[in-house]
């Protein structure tokens, strides 16, 4: 992948822009010190072995970031700071009971030493990196049993290594406990199974997954290095925290629970350990300015919810805290340094909404108010509030479309072309393809990225196959990435150049099984509903009764007027299907064929043609699809 890249230098304008940005900062000096506070070891290597044939972890690709301390010309130097904070790993003691594992996976993985065993909080993304993290403690700690895992929310990095620490055996049989925020069953399928195969597509840009490492590269994620290249699983919770003040006693240790749901997450929480003086943020304080939307997709945040948890946190329980810690990035010790953290955080996200909302009561727009909006010296003068993982840009914009949706009210905007028919008249008003390049080349040299991006991504779409356009549009947005502060930014621009100049990465069949095995039958038709290739199933009005014969569930899946209904437990129905639960989820996520399992002896049915309309029309999902192109 990296000869597909083929990336540039950074270009007069961009080297001057990012040196005028390094004069321009001044942060703490002691955020190197905390980011290695506790150190206790590091994994012998750096390197994890995944499932793909390929590491699942290399901190070994970022060592240029050890180099030098001044950022090269190809890498905004604000990020460039961020980059080497987060090349930092290994295992790390907080406090006497409490340990982290930072640095081998986007995500942080907490340890609390129980009465009898391990707490755990938030078990990483894959199950590879979460092994070697649960082996890293038990070496230099004292080996110690799971007893309890905590998901701090419902996002895939915070609950998918969760078979790396325990088992499903260990928690039907009792032995460990899962607890969770609210929701978050329901919110995992939302986010990960509903909209999971674009999601998970556009994430390949979020986090410039291909993009290879280096100076002209990926350096950072913002949140954290990168993200892991292995598969996440999935263990259901055992137990759900419905509301704030909820006091649990895990293996011997006092939690109070503060619900924080539509903030970072549909469904998350903080917590206090009250015997400690721990506060555990979540995602909801980082050292960095969130995406109130990322990039690659979600349900918009409630800005002004999650700035008042914030502040209610502080009510509830900073008094008390000698320390906060989140599940990315370090910890910050003493009271002073809590409370001025989380009240900073707080007041960031106020202030966009505020302003963000004030100016949208003006009647300017979400593009307008984010060229309006620039981020005043309270947050810019400290580093964990400034836009490396989200962006005061694009947070404007999520702010704006959680109140007034994405129609600015303009009834130009109402009815638009799509890309390619809109971009095929822009470039014939526009004089045709070669009057677009000569102009379009004339802003390059002076510097004018942005508005040869908007462009000449007409002129692309237009014309997918003309070269010079292509290469032209890639050298924009890699000038674009290489002035990004924001590394999500940085990502989805280099990504973009790179799959311009190189073509998008190879087409695969997704089924996500290790998240689909563990739902309801509820959830399960929810994601076959989403497959359902309307067209084909026309006039078919049919109901079948399912009954899992390993399980004992039963429901009834209804197929009328092009849709998929479900009804739980015993009810009439025309035929009968009955299978093991692996089998129909199979099915439902087209690992396998209707006529495959008949055969195979796997299922039984009343009404064989019948039950075929039901699954012979699923959509099989794949990536792959283009972005940057038509």
């Amino acid at each position: 992948m990296s000869d597909l890249f083929a990336s540039k230098d950074a270009s007069i304008h961009t080297a001057k822009r990012n040196q005028a940005e390094a004069a321009k900062l001044s942060f703490r000096t002691d955020d190197y010190e905390l980011a290695r506070r506790g150190f206790i070891a590091a994994h012998p290597t750096g390197i994890i072995d995944g499932p793909f044939g390929i590491p699942a972890w290399d901190v070994t690709q970022y060592d240029f970031l050890n180099a030098s301390e001044e950022a090269p010309a190809t890498v905004d130097p604000s990020l460039w700071r961020q980059a080497r904070l987060n090349n930092i790993h290994g295992l790390f003691k907080v406090d006497d009971g409490l340990w982290q594992v930072r640095g081998y996976d986007i995500s942080v993985i907490s340890f609390i030493e129980g009465e009898t065993g391990w707490i755990i909080i938030d078990p990483l993304t894959s199950e590879q990196t979460a092994r070697v993290a649960l082996d890293l403690a038990n070496e230099h700690l004292g080996e110690r049993p799971v007893k309890a895992v905590i998901y701090t929310h419902s996002h895939t990095d915070h609950y998918g290594g969760v078979r790396g620490v325990t088992s499903q055996a260990a928690v039907d049989a009792g032995e460990v406990e899962i607890i969770a925020p609210e929701g978050f069953l329901h919110e995992v399928v939302s986010e990960n199974l509903i909209a999971g195969n674009a999601m998970f597509r556009r994430a390949l840009y979020q986090f410039g997954v291909f993009v290879p490492p280096g100076p002209q590269g990926h350096v950072d994620a913002g949140l954290g290095k990168a993200v892991v290249k292995a598969a996440a699983g999935l263990l259901a919770p055992t137990r759900e925290i419905t509301h704030t003040g909820e006091e649990l006693t895990v293996d011997g240790i006092r939690i109070v629970f503060q619900n924080t749901p539509d903030a970072e997450a549909p469904a998350e929480m903080n917590f206090f350990f009250p015997d400690k003086g721990w506060l555990c943020t979540a995602e909801n304080c980082t050292h960095t300015m969130h995406n109130l939307i990322p990039f690659r997709g979600a349900k918009a945040r409630d800005t002004l919810a999650w700035s008042k948890y914030i502040d209610e946190a502080m009510h509830l329980f900073a008094a008390e805290a000698k320390l906060v810690f989140a599940s990315h990035h370090w910890p910050r010790w003493g009271n002073d340094e809590v409370l001025e953290f989380l009240a900073r955080q707080r007041d960031m996200y106020r202030w966009i909404h505020d302003q963000t909302m004030r100016y949208a009561a003006q009647g300017l727009v979400a593009n307008e108010i984010a060229e309006q909006l620039e981020l005043p010296s309270d947050f810019l003068d400290e580093s964990h509030t400034r836009g490396y993982y989200g962006s005061l840009v694009h947070n404007v914009k999520a702010v704006y479309q959680l109140y007034l949706s994405w129609y600015d009210g303009n009834p130009a905007h109402l009815w638009q072309h799509p890309p390619v028919e809109a971009a095929t008249r822009y470039v014939a008003f526009m004089g045709g393809a070669d009057s677009v390049l000569m102009q379009a080349r004339q802003s390059f040299e002076q510097g004018d990225y942005r508005w040869v991006v908007e462009v000449v991504n007409h002129l692309v779409f237009a014309e997918p196959h003309n070269e010079a356009a292509r290469a032209l549009q890639a050298d924009a947005l890699e000038q674009l990435g290489y002035q990004s502060e924001s590394a999500t930014w940085r990502n989805a621009y280099l990504t973009g150049a790179m799959e311009l100049r190189g073509g998008t990465p190879p087409i695969r069949e997704v089924h996500r099984k290790e998240v689909v095995e563990v739902i309801t039958l509820e959830q399960l038709v929810d994601t076959m509903a989403i497959r359902l290739q309307s067209e084909n199933v026309g006039g078919i009005d049919l109901t079948v009764a399912v009954e899992l014969t390993d399980t004992g569930e039963r429901g009834v899946i209804g197929l009328q007027r092009r849709t998929l209904h479900f009804v739980d437990g015993s009810s009439d129905a025309q035929t009968i299907l009955r299978s093991t639960r692996n089998t129909l989820v199979d099915l439902a996520i087209v690992a396998r064929t209707f006529d495959d399992a008949l055969a195979a002896g796997d299922i039984e049915v009343d009404d064989a043609d019948a039950v075929r309309h039901l699954f012979n029309n699923l959509d099989v999902h794949s990536t792959g699809f283009n972005v940057v192109t038509p």
